[in-house]
């Protein structure tokens, strides 16, 4: 195939109730495979991915979902919800011409990538998530406390086992907006780093977030720490701290302030919630908020998933940077072998 297809372009697709900007590459015949990130990324979180796809034949797309980036940002928590942004999601499907997609999520990009699986299946070839299993947050966070591992979260001290920095959203919002938003390039910094496997069996540091009245030790900004060079380069750093300096936290932060409304809205999912495409699940070994190689987080998702494969990769939360060689081998492997019909034809390549 011609080696300019794999060149990242940037386009937006644009309604009268949304706009999305986003990232592609790839034949633009090629099946459609789309990327959705999460908190608090941008579609670049993507760069490893979409010119590895596109090489294979695909066309890749990774939009910036709303709230950040250059997509639309709103003043409300409701519209963060998960069905307005599925809604998102369905008209960019729409602007690209097409009926269907894989679609590949990773933190809340994940709950969105389950949500138009259960809720559209007709706009669904297969679903690929990193990092967080189906029936858990998608369903709201209450959904996720029954499978807290209570051998490492007491429940008399970690009530909300790792999950207790959601809870802190909830309680002290302009906190911990204002935390983050004190200086994004630390912020960023802090945040994107690698996985240990030093942490197995530990609480995870969120689990603490209450109990010391904040993000980074309930300190007003976070701290200058060095630049994980596995995770970020400077120039990616860069263009994180840009995109947040300019829009704010509090699209991004919202996305924790809507439970209720999603959980409601995943009870309305048709067939019980039961998902019969292609799925596949890239857990994180020393991710240790989404915890799924020692506890039971992924057991709803094996209960709902006809077609599920599970792999582990062993890297932390930032998965698809940290290790996008082994991201984009599981991905190729998976819809080489699992989803046939959606591999881009002799001809393309």
């Amino acid at each position: 195939m011609d080696l300019a297809a794999t060149t990242i372009s940037e386009h937006v697709a644009k309604t009268t109730r949304h706009t999305s900007f986003y990232l592609a590459c790839g034949p633009s015949d090629g099946p459609l495979i789309i990327f959705l990130h999460g908190w608090p990324e941008l579609s670049i979180s993507w760069r490893h991915q979409l010119p590895a796809m596109a090489a294979l034949g695909f066309r890749a797309v990774a939009p910036d979902l709303r709230g950040y980036g250059r997509s639309s940002i709103y003043d409300s928590h409701a519209a963060y919800a998960q069905q307005p942004i599925v809604e998102d999601m369905l008209e960019l499907l729409a602007a690209l011409g097409r009926e269907r997609a894989v679609w590949v999520g990773h933190d809340w990009g994940s709950p969105v990538v389950w949500n138009i699986a259960s809720h559209h299946p007709e706009r669904v070839t297969a679903i690929a998530s990193l990092c967080v299993p189906y029936a858990t947050i998608d369903r709201g966070l209450e959904a996720a406390l029954p499978f807290v591992d209570r051998a490492i979260y007491p429940a008399e001290e970690f009530p909300m086992g790792q999950w207790d920095y959601m809870r802190f959203y909830e309680e002290n919002f302009a906190k911990a907006t204002a935390t983050f938003e004190a200086n994004p390039y630390n912020t960023a910094k802090a945040l994107f780093r690698k996985g240990s496997p030093a942490g197995r069996g530990k609480p995870a540091s969120t689990a603490r977030i209450r109990k010391t009245g904040g993000w980074f030790g309930g300190a007003a900004a976070a701290p200058d720490v060095p630049r994980d060079p596995d995770v970020v380069t400077e120039e990616d750093l860069s263009a994180y701290a840009a995109a947040l300096a300019r829009t704010g936290f509090f699209g991004p932060d919202s996305y924790y302030m809507n439970h209720a409304a999603n959980a409601a809205y995943a009870a309305r999912a048709p067939n019980d919630g039961r998902l019969d495409m292609p799925v596949l699940f890239l857990a994180a070994a020393y991710d240790y908020i989404c915890e799924c190689v020692d506890s039971r987080l992924a057991e709803p998702m094996r209960r709902l998933c006809r077609d599920l494969t599970e792999r582990v990769v062993p890297s932390g939360h930032w998965m698809a940077q940290e290790k996008p060689v082994a991201v984009n081998a599981a991905l190729a492997h998976w819809l080489a072998t699992r989803v046939p019909g959606a591999w881009p034809a002799a001809e393309m390549r």
